[in-house]
């Protein structure tokens, strides 16, 4: 009996977009593995920040992305990230890792150390895997690709009321700033710029309730031949 070929979705987009978030409701909604290639890039950038290796030094990142082990597991339904056998699912989520990981994601000794993980992964599996690249360059033949975008300000609002609720100190101006710079390194870097494959359906869910945008991600999906097994 011939196997069932893996039904893949990419979901693109700029930070602070919600990708995260959309794509774990929609993989739970769908049955399929949540794969967050964002929380892979924040993982290698722990390690350079740790190693207190500066972004601009590409020769030295180079050298060492390679002793960065980054693995996913799911336990109990969530996704863990391991650090050389460390879960640092919590620890990469700073505005400072975030930062870090935008400037060095665009390298390509970095990218190549993440990539062969995150094809393997949706080669064996039904998948939702989000990122700033995946349609474009990871899964250029996904079965669904989404584009999801916001205003930066809706954007800079969200990340603030969830950093608040961590009771991280944090300043709304600053991190819409951040955003801003983010947007422009992401769209404009050499390597797998941030840019909506020609596929990809356009989705702005600046005025959208969460619910909202997981149903067209899963409308989407059984018409583009998704079958209830």
């Amino acid at each position: 009996m011939q196997k069932k070929k893996p039904f893949n979705i990419a979901i693109d987009g700029p930070a602070g977009a919600g990708k995260s978030t959309i794509a774990r409701l929609a993989a739970k909604e769908l049955e399929f593995i949540y794969v967050d290639t964002g929380a892979m890039y924040r993982a290698v950038a722990l390690y350079f920040l740790r190693q207190e290796i500066p972004a601009s030094d590409q020769d030295q990142i180079a050298a060492a992305v390679k002793a960065a082990r980054i693995t996913i597991s799911h336990r109990d339904g969530m996704q863990k990230v391991l650090l050389n056998g460390e879960d640092v699912s919590v620890l990469i989520r700073t505005e400072e890792v975030g930062n870090m990981a935008s400037a060095v994601s665009a390298y390509p000794p970095v990218r190549d150390h993440l990539l062969d993980l995150q094809k393997n992964l949706a080669a064996g599996s039904d998948v939702i895997m989000d990122g700033r690249d995946i349609g474009t360059c990871v899964l250029p033949d996904a079965e669904v690709k989404i584009f999801l975008t916001a205003d930066s300000r809706i954007r800079a609002k969200r990340r603030y009321r969830e950093l608040q609720e961590k009771g991280i100190m944090c300043n709304l101006e600053e991190i819409e700033q951040d955003i801003i710079e983010r947007d422009q390194r992401d769209r404009h870097r050499r390597t797998a710029p941030l840019v909506q494959a020609p596929d990809a359906v356009l989705v702005d869910s600046s005025d959208m309730t969460v619910g909202q945008v997981v149903d067209i991600i899963v409308r989407e999906a059984f018409a583009n031949g998704l079958v209830r097994s």
